[in-house]
């Protein structure tokens, strides 16, 4: 109700949009919740229904699905859709993942590397873009016309693909059958706040040279199980065990101490960076690691190179901010490594390499954990997936498995070429690619 208070709208008014907002966006059961104790996802659906209640003829919206589950971002762009239409309200959209909103928009800015603006419909743009989601980048390798914006329209040209891909078998990135050594075992972790139990008797084992993706809607509990495996946050029962030297309970240890064994990037990779400069950072970064001067800076410029010691760190993109809290928590060589939301921020590019930053970790021994919404991003590095649900773990399986038979998480490729009855054996078109070949449907 703020921001219709500072316009002086009658209190009439305001109860009745207070009320249809709260049911346009989903969220009416957080009426009387505190700001401070939602979820990120919740909170970016309440800022967009402070937004939506002043009923502006123009509406900008900087990302605003990136703290969303995959159907909490779909409800949110199917109403500003619906305000667009029904409600002559102009939207602007600036926003990484096109893959979720391609489909609703009506024409495209494509920001060029030189700042050059280029203005048409969605097809003209996505022809010849430099950022594509996998629909379009598997409708250009397959020279599909015109290029699908849609999945169904992507299923209409795909017929052919998919009878090729069955008949020439499967390749399935699939978790090896190696024995895996653990290096973090949870046990019947608890975290309760008032009244809700945000996390309820979660077993747990993460394993060296495996990357974990742990995904579910917001506010179900995946941040609040993060920090109680690292040891910070709050732990009402259960027991948390990390390999390293020996078998040990961070929440035992000393923040210095706990770094060297399990290390956490949050949602906002600010939240760990203090110093006026990069250089200063890396600096107490190697003292507090007890490392070798030199090593952070090296990690550093293995994941994003050129960045200036001078620059302070919160003016870096989201990219080197990502990449700099991460080389800050692995110069201390922790076995279990894990992310909270990590691709906020980040454009395909970036998500890419981000994922073959997380191989590295997994092919180096350490055990990686990630909490996300971002589901191409999971296809792209996940061995196995939990899916998490008021408080539990509800599925652990092989990364082809569990998303490929949502039809909330599926990826876009995984969508594309699903069988009539089987889900898919395909996440990402690399995936395709390497199973065709270079034969184009």
């Amino acid at each position: 109700a703020y921001s219709m208070e500072q316009l002086g709208l009658p209190p009439t008014v305001m109860k009745k949009r207070v009320e249809e907002t709260l049911d346009l966006l989903g969220i009416a059961e957080l009426r009387g919740v505190a700001l401070s104790e939602l979820s990120g996802g919740e909170q970016q659906r309440v800022a967009i229904g402070a937004v939506l209640t002043t009923r502006p003829a123009l509406m900008i919206l900087d990302e605003p699905t990136s703290a969303l589950d995959p159907n909490g971002a779909e409800d949110v762009l199917a109403t500003v859709t619906r305000l667009a239409h029904d409600l002559a309200m102009t939207v602007v959209l600036a926003e990484h993942r096109i893959e979720r909103v391609l489909q609703y928009v009506d024409r495209v800015a494509h920001v060029g590397q030189d700042g050059r603006v280029t203005l048409g419909t969605p097809e003209e743009i996505m022809t010849t873009a430099d950022v594509a989601p996998p629909v379009i980048e598997l409708g250009r390798w397959a020279g599909w016309s015109p290029l699908p914006m849609p999945i169904r329209d992507a299923r209409a040209q795909s017929h052919m693909m998919r009878r090729s891909l069955f008949q020439r078998g499967l390749v399935v990135s699939k978790v090896p059958t190696m024995t895996r050594t653990p290096l973090l075992r949870a046990q019947d972790i608890v975290v309760d706040f008032p009244e809700i139990r945000a996390v309820d008797g979660v077993d747990l084992t993460l394993h060296e040279g495996e990357i974990t993706v742990l995904m579910g809607r917001n506010g179900c509990g995946k941040s609040t199980l993060l920090w109680a495996l690292q040891g910070t946050g709050k732990r009402n029962q259960g027991s948390v065990l990390v390999h390293g030297s020996s078998w040990v309970d961070p929440h035992s240890l000393k923040p210095a101490a706990r770094r060297r064994i399990v290390s956490m990037v949050p949602q906002t990779p600010t939240d760990i960076l203090y110093e006026s400069s990069v250089a200063l950072e890396l600096h107490r970064s190697d003292k507090d690691a007890s490392a070798d001067l030199g090593t952070t800076r090296s990690i550093l410029d293995s994941l994003a190179p050129g960045i200036s010691d001078d620059l302070h760190p919160r003016d870096l993109s989201e990219g080197q901010k990502l990449s700099l809290a991460l080389s800050i928590q692995l110069a201390a060589q922790p076995p279990v490594v894990l992310f909270d939301e990590p691709t906020r921020g980040l454009d395909y590019d970036g998500k890419k390499a981000l994922a073959n930053s997380f191989k590295e970790l997994a092919i180096n021994g350490h055990a990686v954990m990630v909490v996300t919404h971002d589901v191409e991003f999971s296809a792209l590095c996940a061995d196995r997936v939990l899916f998490m649900a008021a408080g539990k773990i509800v599925a652990d399986g092989p990364a082809v498995d569990i998303l490929a038979a949502s039809p909330a998480y599926a990826p876009q490729v995984a969508k594309i070429t699903a069988g009539i009855q089987d889900a898919s054996h395909w996440l990402t078109v690399p995936a395709v690619q390497t199973s065709l070949g270079e034969v184009m449907s």
